[in-house]
């Protein structure tokens, strides 16, 4: 299908949504990315110029319905890869209704309906993809980023159901679940926490901080993301779950294999809770 279908990414701006819309130009499909401002959009273009593809942008906030139903009617993509996100970091506590609200509808609610806007036309042509971007979190679940994690355990759970309705009229959802990769994700994680200086948390950011910090230098890059992302679009039998990066391997391992009251114990020891 590589060179013929119209790819739509979602959270193409940065990270692993700009660098997705970039291997995805460059295997042949024609990406489009969007955004939410026309600056970002001239920032995916440059990037796009930088590596010597041609990614088009168009203006979207997935949480306005019917933004999505207009450009999904326009585009009729091929295949939607959402990889829109929200950061919504903080301890259960911490994270007031509004937060958890965009949280849900930026990664759970939006993929959804972008799966549900695309997926008559992918039954009239007998084919499509919907590639969700989740997380290791979307497996595990850990301290202080609870509301996040919840979103990815739900979109999970949606795309393993959707995956089964829509198998028979040839249409395949897939699941990519990173581990840690070095994208702005990070920086707005650091930004929240900072932002929560008066919560009983408090040094429980702090070691967390250290640690994201200590670690950031073990990242892998976001095109190592994107590749996994163009595998799942190209190969005939896509993979139901694609688990990528060393630590995503060893945290799925590792969270099947130890006791919840072990994992909890050491949860705490680290964070000091």
């Amino acid at each position: 299908m590589a060179g013929q279908g119209l790819v739509l990414t979602t959270g193409a701006n940065s990270g692993l949504g700009l660098a997705t819309a970039i291997a995805l130009a460059r295997a042949g499909f024609d990406s489009v990315g969007s955004v939410r401002s026309a600056a970002k959009a001239r920032r995916v273009r440059d990037a796009a110029e930088a590596a010597g593809v041609e990614v088009r942008t168009v203006l979207l906030d997935v949480r306005d319905e019917a933004a999505c139903r207009r450009v999904v009617g326009r585009l009729k993509p091929w295949a939607v890869v959402n990889n829109a996100g929200y950061p919504a970091s903080g301890a259960v506590e911490d994270v007031g209704d509004e937060e958890a609200r965009a949280a849900f509808e930026t990664m759970v609610l939006a993929p959804m309906r972008l799966a549900r806007l695309a997926l008559p036309r992918m039954r009239e042509r007998g084919e499509g993809r919907i590639v969700n971007m989740s997380s290791i979190y979307g497996l595990a679940t850990t301290p202080l980023t609870g509301w996040y994690q919840a979103c990815k355990h739900a979109l999970e759970a949606l795309s393993d159901a959707l995956r089964v309705e829509t198998a028979g009229f040839g249409v395949k959802v897939i699941l990519v679940e990173p581990g840690g990769f070095d994208t702005g994700i990070w920086d707005q994680w650091h930004a929240e926490t900072d932002s929560r200086a008066d919560s009983n948390y408090e040094a429980a950011y702090e070691r967390a901080r250290s640690g994201i910090n200590f670690g950031r230098g073990l990242m892998g890059r976001p095109e190592d993301v994107a590749k996994v992302v163009v595998k799942a679009l190209t190969a005939k039998r896509p993979h139901v779950r694609y688990l990528v990066g060393n630590d995503a391997r060893a945290i799925a391992l590792y969270d099947s294999l130890v006791p919840s009251e072990v994992k909890d114990r050491l949860a705490r020891l680290t964070l000091g809770l």
